[in-house]
């Protein structure tokens, strides 16, 4: 989930609109990208654009269909399982690390990062869904930060793509599990600050588990 830079490319601003517009659902699932369409929503040339979708593609948040141009990644409740378990097995590791090297300084950010999704996590109980991009940011900010002292900028940079792929499914699904999830994260940020990594890691997997189950009970996926 990229935020704006300063003084940024067009090319780079091109590819956060385009990427956050499919992870939010705004460009849907097996939708037809036409250039010439996308020249005039982004504002920006065919060269551009061409660059940008092949970078998408490597994401795997795109298909480039050769001769035939591209198209929004399609979904399916196989490479959903597969998209949940690899952020489980990426974020564990992560989690285990961070937890050993944090310190007073990890933590500040990460207990501010839960106040915000707690907040957002009630807006989201009362049935009120116009924020719902709101929420799955600060979701996103919350577990960045519970993994932010592993030690490795590689496993956060992978990190970060699987869960941005684990959210768009979300998205799709609009997959807001109440007050369950509101839990599981409480008990993921009082096992941080115990540095309990063994019970850090078994409310992760219900967690992700728990997310894709209920994704899949709403029968949106195919």
């Amino acid at each position: 989930m990229l935020q704006p830079v300063v003084n940024e490319t067009i090319a780079e601003s091109s590819y956060r609109r385009i990427r956050a517009d499919i992870i939010f659902g705004r460009l849907a699932p097996a939708q037809k990208l036409k250039l010439e369409s996308l020249k005039e929503s982004y504002e920006t040339s065919i060269s551009t654009l061409r660059e940008v979708l092949n970078r998408l593609s490597s994401e795997g948040l795109v298909v480039a269909e050769g001769q035939k141009g591209f198209e929004v990644s399609p979904v399916s409740v196989s490479d959903l399982e597969e998209t949940a378990a690899m952020r489980l097995l990426l974020e564990s590791h992560a989690l285990e690390q961070s937890l050993a090297r944090g310190d007073v300084e990890w933590e500040a950010p990460l207990v501010a990062a839960h106040y915000k999704l707690a907040r957002m996590e009630k807006v989201m109980a009362s049935g009120d869904t116009s924020r719902a991009e709101d929420w799955k940011r600060y979701d996103w900010e919350f577990h960045q930060a519970l993994i932010s002292a592993c030690g490795s900028k590689l496993l956060m940079q992978t990190h970060s793509v699987i869960f941005d792929k684990y959210l768009r499914y979300q998205m799709v699904a609009l997959s807001y599990r109440g007050d369950v999830a509101a839990d599981e994260h409480q008990q993921l940020l009082d096992a941080a600050l115990r540095r309990d990594a063994e019970t850090a890691k078994r409310v992760l997997a219900f967690h992700i588990q728990g997310g894709v189950e209920h994704a899949l009970a709403r029968g949106t996926l195919k």
